[in-house]
């Protein structure tokens, strides 16, 4: 079982209409994708996180228990308000974000019970709560639990320019989660951030996700890599795709031995993240659009 832990929020998903600016509300927060997604993929998901005690909140939690996650801790925050993200789109469905998010609910996260955690197999950690202290010290906590317990540790990067504005204090505390780390992703752009040099030497010998858009993806692993591409497809929105792809990966990755972790499984397993995230960017909203596990093998192999 993959339990996702981290931001659950609304994304606010622009169009224009007759001149007009309109923001279409979406369930969103890429750990919260990714569980979703995992589970439409096959996997037994769940996810923690929480959310503030206002309408935005009321709708995530419905949302979210719809869903029907194999684990669902929420968190109903009375203090602080809901995490926003404005998404703008561009004609390629490319996405730009806007977080409103100053005293908010995404990193005061709720404690994972011992039983609960002990059904787990694989946690995988979001990064938008280390950007404060609290939420930090609770990634690192969270992370040091599943080391001990020989869990399967995942780290999506995901690196937001407006929610970490000193980059290097904001790579300094994701070194740490990602120190942690069997299973992490970075995008493109990310690897510049982080530098070839880091990944190559420091993760060796970790499993390492770079998710190259339409271009599809790299794997890299104990000093072999290799990319593997994707389907055509024409995006109407990107906003969860990274998510979708990962989530394909992580499905895959649960309860398989390490030791099956041979180049030709990877590139079969890279293959099916490749065609599921493809396919999420067929709809608007990270979730909504999301294939089911048919419908990505029906592709895959077709």
């Amino acid at each position: 079982m993959i339990l996702c832990i981290g931001e659950i929020l609304a994304d606010m998903i622009g169009s224009v209409k007759d001149g007009s600016l309109f923001y279409e509300r979406k369930a969103g927060g890429a750990p919260f994708n990714v569980a979703c997604a995992a589970k439409k993929f096959g996997a037994k998901a769940g996810f923690a996180g929480s959310v503030g005690d206002d309408l935005i909140g009321d709708f995530l939690i419905k949302y979210a228990e719809e869903k029907n996650l194999d684990i669902l801790l929420i968190n109903r925050d009375a203090e602080r308000n809901t995490t926003l993200a404005f998404v703008e789109l561009d004609e390629k469905g490319e996405r730009s974000f806007c977080f409103y998010r100053k005293q908010t609910a995404d990193y005061v996260l709720p404690y994972v019970p011992q039983n609960v955690f002990e059904n787990v197999d694989t946690v995988h950690i979001g990064s938008l709560m280390l950007s404060e202290k609290q939420g930090l010290e609770y990634a690192e906590n969270i992370a040091e639990r599943a080391r001990a317990e020989n869990k399967l540790v995942s780290f999506d990067v995901n690196y937001r320019t407006d929610i970490f504005r000193d980059r290097k204090s904001a790579v300094d505390s994701y070194k740490k989660i990602i120190g942690y780390a069997d299973v992490v992703k970075f995008s493109e752009d990310e690897v510049e951030i982080f530098t070839e040099e880091y990944i190559d030497n420091e993760l060796k010998n970790k499993l390492v996700c770079i998710s190259l858009g339409a271009e599809g993806s790299e794997w890299r692993y104990k000093g072999k890599r290799n990319r593997v591409p994707t389907i055509k497809v024409t995006p109407v929105d990107t906003t969860g795709a990274g998510d979708a792809f990962y989530a394909g990966i992580l499905s895959k990755l649960d309860n398989l031995p390490r030791a099956m972790l041979t180049a030709e499984k990877l590139d079969e397993i890279f293959a099916f993240a490749n065609v599921c995230g493809a396919l999420n960017t067929l709809g608007r909203g990270a979730i909504d659009c999301l294939p089911d596990l048919e419908t990505v093998n029906g592709k895959l192999n077709s």
